[in-house]
């Protein structure tokens, strides 16, 4: 998939775990992109760090090119980088399937997601902790996905921001039933079941997969549990 429809082909089996490769071992890329795919992952997941933005580096375009080539599932590639205009063509290109920028980063973020979006991928905005959802009101008609950071992003394993339900529950009426609500940051067996409750469709998860043997069965369980406190929208 590498247009705009990724959001709604994966609203149609939500609630969804994405697995975030920022926690897998990259000695075993490959592998561990075969091990979540074998599990049940139906999109992965890749966070852009520049240290700058976030007190924190990680992956780039190569990465993101290498994980193009080793799968055929989406890709959610999160952009917690300054000026992310300058590189949303490029990592478009390096195979990109969902773009998301950043309000904090962005100043006016219209043009920026009307750009991923003339780019034919789905285009995604994201709000850290501190910052209130009133910030993205302008700018969510244009949003295929909207991503709720529960931790303040830079480094895995942080605990889980309590004030994030109640974001994800305003964004659900800001937004309806038709765009695509995303959770990143201490997402567990705790944590799945509150955030699905409360909106969320698609669940970011990195730590606490990748520390499981059996990243399938992690999978199955969350997935399992996240669909038994769906709320049914209209």
């Amino acid at each position: 998939m590498s247009d705009s429809r990724v959001a709604a082909n994966l609203l149609a089996v939500a609630p969804l775990i994405a697995p975030s490769l920022l926690a897998c071992d990259f000695a075993e890329l490959r592998e561990e992109i075969r091990r979540v795919e074998a599990g049940g992952a139906r999109i992965l997941h890749l966070d852009i760090m520049d240290g700058h933005f976030v007190p924190n580096l990680s992956i780039g375009i190569p990465v993101v090119e290498a994980v193009r080539r080793s799968t055929d599932l989406p890709l959610d590639v999160h952009l917690m980088i300054s000026e992310p205009g300058r590189y949303i063509r490029r990592f478009r290109e390096a195979g990109a399937d969902l773009l998301t920028i950043h309000v904090e980063a962005a100043g006016d973020p219209r043009p920026l997601l009307e750009e991923i979006r003339s780019l034919g991928a789905g285009a995604g905005i994201s709000l850290n902790p501190p910052t209130p959802v009133d910030s993205l009101e302008g700018c969510l008609d244009l949003c295929d996905l909207v991503l709720v950071m529960s931790v303040m992003p830079g480094f895995g394993g942080q605990e889980f921001d309590p004030a994030a339900p109640d974001k994800l529950r305003r964004l659900r009426e800001l937004v309806g039933p038709d765009v695509l609500l995303s959770v990143d940051g201490g997402v567990n067996r705790d944590t799945a079941g509150i955030c699905v409750e409360a909106g969320a469709d698609m669940l970011v998860t990195g730590s606490a997969l990748f520390s499981e043997n059996d990243y399938g069965r992690f999978i199955k369980e969350v997935t399992a549990l996240a669909k038994s406190r769906k709320v049914i929208r209209v």
